[in-house]
This record gives C-alpha cells, structure tokens and sequence, in this order.
C-alpha cells in the first residue's frame, strides 16, 4: 500500500475472541437514507466511546455497503467492482444471495464490547433500517472451526495482508477500501462426527490436530484446501479470512461465519466456483456434503476518510 493511501478500516486488524456481524436494509424513503448517511460520519466516534473504556479489547467495527444501497444513498462514483452477490451451484449444493444493504463487522476480545457497540448502532438507526440477520460469534478454542479444523491457516499477515486485502492503485478514487463476502454455513455434525478422522482430514486437506496440509500425493484434488486455493500468473492469490464460530446447542444450530476481505471480489468468486460447482464440474467441495451456506452477500468497504465524507454525499 502507497504511503498516500487512505487510512483503511479495521479490515487488517488481528482476529479477536468475539464477534458480532450485523446485516440490515434500508427502508425506503430520503429520510431513513439520511439517517444511515449521517450514520456514517459516526461510526469512529461510536467505537472510541465504547473502546476506550476498555483499551486492551481492541474494540473495532468495519462497515460495509452492498451495491443497491451503494447506489440509493451515495450515487456516482461508485466501486468499479460491486455487484449484487453472485450465486453458484444447484440444489442442495448452492451459494445463495440473501437481502442484505450495510454489513457491520464488530470485533473485540469480549462480547461485552460488541454487544454495546452493535446496540448503539441501532439505536442510531432506529426505525430507518430493517435487521435481516445477526450473527453473535466466537473464537472455538485454537481458532477452530465447528468441524474441528484450524481454520484461516493461510491467511496473509501483516504486510502482505494489506497487499491482498486493501486496494491501492486497481481503484485510485477508492484506495483504502476493500471489497467484502459473507455466508453464514450451518453444519450436520452428526453425519459430519460419524465420519473417521481420516475421512475428515481427505475432505479439509489437513490433519486435524496438528493442521499440517496433507502431502499432495495424498490429498485429494477436491479437498477443501485444493479448491480453494488460487493462483493467477504463477502466483497464488490469497484473501484474508475473519470468519467465526457461532451456534445455539439447545437448537442443534452449529455453524461457521465466513467473512473474506479482498482487493477484488474475483478471487473469492472463483473460490466459491470452485467449491460448489467443482475443479473442474463435479468435482466439487466435499465439505458441502456436510456444510449448506443459507445467507451469502457482497459489500463494499470504503477507506476510513471516504466512509466519513459519505455522510455528505448524496445520489
């Protein structure tokens, strides 16, 4: 990232042990648009207020916009590649799109944090807005996912994070800014726990103890760790995952929050191609035989100067 570029949201920040993703739409009519635009000045100020009454929980919110709300409440110009969520796959086997106009990513090392700074989100939005899902979630163990596995093992870090995650010189009028993908998976652990660890670690492409990648003449080309990784022009292009457990055991809900930060949607496009579709068709993710996505979005994370000058802005 240049030196002049705009300062980005929390997008790079470390994983923490809690979570709150937050999902709304905007309702219709020029004044619940103005109370979401004026939202946006705020947003800062509302995470200072909250975090500094508790320093060491680093404290954080990244917001997001899908590309109707884009259009609706900023107008040109927009981000060159934001787009309505690209579905994928067929049947039971599919990544669907669901409703979705603002993202908020809340971070913190306690609940309490999150909790506090999602309510006062809400009450700043109050009636302009509509909740379509919330998702409260938490770091399970040794970064574990719901299935068992270490999960973001090859997430990019410190600078190369930035590099992958941030846009520089691709958008220039929107350097600083990310582009970001969320789905919300709900897994079968009965089915899943009734398969051998063995038979596990073929499906992720890892052991699951010690999280060491499966050598290539054991690992299978539809292994979850094959498929989604990506490479373009020799080179392996990677995203930086925040993703979360989260669950409610009296409901027999388990699942995994996705969360994928890019320079470009394109990479995590293809990713999603790749799982559910196949490399090449057919060949496809076996963890989906275990996994369904029931939410999936697309947003567009301004840097952090751009998202304060969109309280001004107007279509």
């Amino acid at each position: 990232m240049a030196d002049d570029t705009p300062e980005p949201q929390a997008v790079c920040n470390p994983i923490t042990r809690s979570a709150i993703f937050l999902v709304v739409t905007v309702k219709p009519g020029r004044e619940n648009a103005d109370t979401v635009r004026a939202l946006c000045a705020d947003v800062e100020a509302l995470v200072r207020a909250v975090g500094t009454r508790a320093p060491p929980a680093n404290l954080s919110c990244v917001c997001g916009f899908g590309s109707d709300a884009w259009d609706a409440l900023f107008g040109a110009p927009r981000p060159a590649n934001l787009h309505a969520f690209r579905e994928v796959g067929e049947g039971k086997r599919r990544a669907i799109a669901t409703p979705g106009d603002i993202l908020f990513h809340i971070r913190a090392d306690h609940m309490d944090l999150c909790f506090e700074l999602a309510t006062h989100l809400m009450a700043r939005m109050g009636d302009a807005v509509s909740v379509v899902d919330e998702v409260h979630g938490f770091r399970y163990f040794d970064l574990r996912d719901m299935v068992g596995f270490v999960d973001g093992t090859e997430n990019p870090r410190g600078r190369e994070a930035v590099d992958f995650a941030v846009i520089d010189d691709q958008e220039p009028e929107f350097a600083g800014g990310s582009y970001v993908i969320v789905q919300k998976y709900l897994h079968d652990l009965v089915a899943w726990d009734s398969l051998p660890v063995e038979a596990q670690e073929r499906i992720i492409g890892r052991k699951k103890l010690s999280d060491v990648e499966l050598a290539d003449d054991v690992k299978p080309s539809s292994s979850h760790s094959s498929l989604t990784t990506i490479e373009k022009d020799g080179k392996e292009v990677k995203i930086l995952r925040h993703n979360m457990a989260f669950g409610r055991p009296g409901a027999g809900e388990f699942g995994t929050y996705f969360i994928g930060y890019a320079r470009s949607p394109e990479p995590i496009e293809q990713m999603l191609e790749n799982m559910f579709v196949g490399r090449p068709p057919g060949n496809y993710d076996r963890l989906l035989d275990y996994s369904r996505a029931v939410t999936g979005g697309l947003f567009f994370v301004p840097s952090a100067p751009l998202l304060e000058e969109l309280a001004d802005r107007t279509p």
